[in-house]
């Protein structure tokens, strides 16, 4: 039998369940993801720093876990919340259970509370700040104190320590098989990867598109990018608040000025919006997940795309150097944009997918398209 566990909310819910991981206690922001499958993927995402993921498909946990279906080097994920607690994984590929990989990450989670529920509490009243404790003799009123001293996502730099220390090459390229990948083609171009916490198929994927790529620290200055030869720049994705990064804010700021081909992803995308003197603001529950339909304003087409995202640019303080490229069909809010007069633009969403669908994948051939014709 599991140990038990509860996860206080900040407003005084508490849920009792079942530990999946580690005991101990954990606390972040709770957020719901609606993806039905890439658990993994989800978990080892660095997007999901200080945030305890609630996963609204009840099975999760059958396929086990791999060496694989991974984003970073570890798990990212403040704590998982799910419905039923996983019994004996069945997948060819699988090495392990889901409560093995949480255990073996020192992860504190928790099962068999009705996820249902708790994310109809989210919808209504917002993200909510919570605490995870698994163990024996547990004290629910800690608990809540405990969720409600979580400083919370808004005002924190969270992505300066996400990324990588030292600038290193990246060279593989997506998987096609158990053990094989995309062999790498002669490279076409050079793309600098600013690290604000990047998922490695966004890297995976640029191989593929036929790029050498060179990931560099998020504080890294635009004069030693561009001493590297590169063609272009990609600004990550990341955990957090955009507006406290301001030496990002700065740096792409300076690529828009100079010109240099330019996309963002997900923070990287709020971080060229408020380079372009755009706002940011908190959504009430943000969007995560792998099934969120978007617009291409120029055409009409309708995207099924991944999104992982607690924060927006806001339309409506968007200059007139910018231009509205996507918006998302749930709630009508920014998802693309593009510079008028330079060659730099962004997708809120996950175009890299892993997981979710493949809809918005063009974007890195559109970027690479960019790039060739600057060259």
């Amino acid at each position: 039998m599991r140990a038990k566990a509860v996860l206080a909310l900040e407003d005084g819910s508490i849920f009792h369940g079942r530990a999946i991981g580690a005991n101990g206690r954990t606390v972040g922001e709770v957020v719901f993801n609606t993806a039905m499958t890439g658990y993994q993927e989800i978990l080892t995402d660095p997007s999901y720093q200080q945030q305890m993921v609630t996963l609204t498909y009840p099975h999760v946990g059958n396929t086990g876990t791999n060496d694989q279906d991974i984003e970073s080097d570890r798990i990212q994920a403040a704590g998982l919340i799910i419905r039923e607690v996983p019994r004996a994984p069945s997948n060819w590929r699988s090495n392990d259970s889901l409560i093995g990989y949480l255990e073996a990450n020192g992860i504190v989670g928790i099962g068999d509370i009705d996820t249902r529920r708790l994310t109809r509490l989210l919808r209504e009243k917002g993200a909510q700040n919570g605490a995870i404790v698994a163990g024996e003799n547990i004290d629910e009123a800690a608990a809540v104190e405990a969720a409600r001293g979580f400083a919370g996502l808004k005002g924190a730099d969270l992505a300066a320590d996400a990324g990588t220390r030292a600038s290193y090459e990246w060279t593989e390229g997506t998987w096609i098989g158990p053990n094989d990948r995309h062999a790498p083609a002669e490279p076409s171009c050079h793309v600098a990867v600013y690290d604000y916490g990047i998922k490695y198929n966004i890297l995976r994927q640029l191989v593929d598109a036929g790029a050498k790529v060179t990931v560099v620290p998020a504080k890294t200055s635009v004069d030693d990018v561009l001493a590297l030869g590169v063609d272009g720049v990609l600004l990550g994705n990341g955990p957090g608040d955009p507006e406290p990064l301001d030496y990002a804010i700065a740096t792409c700021r300076e690529l828009i000025e100079r010109r240099v081909p330019t996309l963002g992803i997900c923070l990287g995308h709020q971080i060229l919006g408020l380079a372009a003197g755009a706002k940011s603001l908190k959504m009430k529950f943000g969007h995560h997940g792998a099934n969120h339909p978007v617009i291409d304003t120029a055409s009409g087409e309708v995207m099924i795309s991944s999104q992982n995202h607690g924060f927006a640019i806001d339309e409506a303080s968007l200059p007139d150097t910018v231009r509205v490229t996507h918006r998302s069909l749930f709630d009508q809010t920014l998802q693309g944009i593009e510079v008028v007069d330079a060659p730099v633009f962004s997708f809120q969403g996950h175009p890299e997918a892993s997981p979710g669908p493949h809809d918005v994948a063009p974007i890195f051939a559109r970027f690479m398209a960019v790039i060739h014709e600057r060259q």
